[in-house]
């Protein structure tokens, strides 16, 4: 409790704040972080790694039907309860972990909300950290939707929490979390509904892939309602309504669950920014290019808490990182690089998507070849049993550069990175098809996709 001076109080126990934090105490600062979640960061405790070891549940489940008749007869189940221990052995250890690495690092630890006091006063609970700089790097919570009754939603966090899965969950939004856990919670032989206020699911993707995705979605016996906007979710007993309206229509739903996917906004609403003078849009702090608040060049920003320009990926975060380190540290020379940065979306099969999309191709003037296929009838798919697959790649003519990569398929998230290199690092259409690949494997039909 009291007064405690550092060099460098960082905001934020994930990727966009714990390589700050170790890179400038390493150069001999003195350096304290905070967080008001549980030490390790949204990737780690709630978001990428305990959801991937669900896809992983429901991926061995959909593999062992898509054999049936193919050399396997069993059925296997998935066992909820058993399942979320498992996923508890990866998360249950890292608060602990997280806070002992920093502490042994020399670095102060310090939990509850931050609020800013100052330039670079940072007040937690009794305490008052004066520093020489700030880095905030708070990441995203769940955006307030204005729908009645949407104190009944289930948080992402909440469903990975969850130790008995209900019978029938609807998942308001149809961006990647809805369409991620939808696909475990109906493999874990829920019924699921998505419903999405927009005409198109998954904006951020290919939408001709989206399209094959959202078969495959439906096949599994997922309920999508597009064009739906929620409008209420009223508790009845046990169960929940939800009320949406169409642009004709109100349709009502039953369900034991409601969970939350419709977007997340950066967690700095009770930071008290405007009184560290530190600006701020919709998707947070405003930075500069070297990610320097652009109204308190004290204060340094990354992740979801930063309007950096970046993905909202843990990746990203890291990197961004990385870079504010070199800053605080060498003065401004440090930008970062956002070219051929792949994201995907963890379904089954999983999407992924690199550089430029068709649309955006086009708006830029840019002169260039697609290449557009369904790939369920290739070996890589039916060896696998997999029927809905497909890519979409744009070459620019001439200089045969990568613009754009979109798969979607078995191993889609791995191929994907290939691609990501191809641009990061220069490589032309004709580098990737001349490419000697191990075979058979996925990433060996990246020479028919350029």
């Amino acid at each position: 409790m009291g007064d405690h001076n550092f060099d460098l109080v960082v905001i934020g126990t994930g990727a966009g704040g714990s390589t700050v934090a170790h890179k400038c105490r390493k150069a001999g600062w003195n350096v304290a972080i905070v967080d008001s979640n549980p030490f390790g960061g949204t990737c780690a405790l709630r978001g990428c790694d305990p959801k991937k070891v669900l896809v992983g549940a429901a991926e061995l489940i959909d593999w062992n039907s898509r054999m049936k008749g193919k050399g396997f007869s069993a059925n296997v189940e998935i066992d909820w309860q058993q399942l979320m221990e498992f996923k508890n052995t990866f998360t249950g250890p890292v608060p602990a972990s997280t806070e002992t690495t920093f502490t042994k690092a020399g670095i102060a630890t310090f939990h509850g909300r931050a609020r800013l006091l100052d330039k670079t006063i940072v007040k937690i609970g009794a305490d008052t950290l004066i520093g020489r700089h700030i880095h905030v790097a708070a990441g995203a919570k769940p955006a307030v939707l204005g729908i009645a009754g949407e104190e009944h939603f289930t948080t992402s966090t909440q469903f990975l929490e969850t130790q008995q899965l209900p019978k029938r969950i609807i998942f308001i939004g149809g961006g990647y979390i809805s369409f991620e856990f939808a696909h475990v919670a109906a493999r874990a032989n829920a019924k699921v509904r998505i419903v999405h206020r927009g005409t198109r699911p998954l904006e951020g993707f290919d939408s001709d892939l989206v399209d094959t995705l959202l078969r495959a979605t439906r096949d599994l016996g997922v309920e999508v309602n597009l064009g739906a906007t929620v409008e209420s979710v009223r508790k009845d007993g046990e169960q929940f309504i939800v009320t949406a309206s169409t642009s004709n229509s109100s349709e009502t739903f039953e369900a034991d669950m409601v969970v939350h996917g419709a977007g997340r906004v950066p967690d700095i609403d009770d930071m008290h920014l405007e009184t560290a003078e530190v600006e701020r849009g919709k998707k947070g702090i405003l930075v500069n290019e070297f990610l320097q608040s652009v109204s308190n060049p004290l204060v340094f920003a990354a992740g979801d808490a930063a309007d950096g320009g970046g993905l909202p990926l843990t990746p990203v975060a890291t990197m961004q990182g990385h870079v504010v380190a070199s800053n605080l540290l060498k003065g401004n020379h440090r930008r970062p690089d956002y070219r051929g940065i792949g994201t995907a979306v963890f379904t089954i099969p999983p999407m992924a998507s690199v550089g430029l999309m068709e649309d955006d191709a086009t708006k830029e003037g840019l002169d260039f070849d697609v290449k557009y296929e369904d790939t369920s009838g290739w070996y890589s798919s039916k060896r696998v049993g997999l029927k809905y697959s497909a890519y979409k790649t744009l070459v620019e003519k001439g200089t045969g550069r990568i613009l754009g990569a979109h798969l979607l398929g078995a191993h889609a998230d791995e191929a994907i990175n290939i691609f990501a290199l191809a641009i990061r690092n220069g490589l032309s259409a004709k580098d990737l098809k001349t490419m000697v690949y191990a075979y058979p494997t996925s990433a060996s039909d990246i020479s028919y996709m350029v």
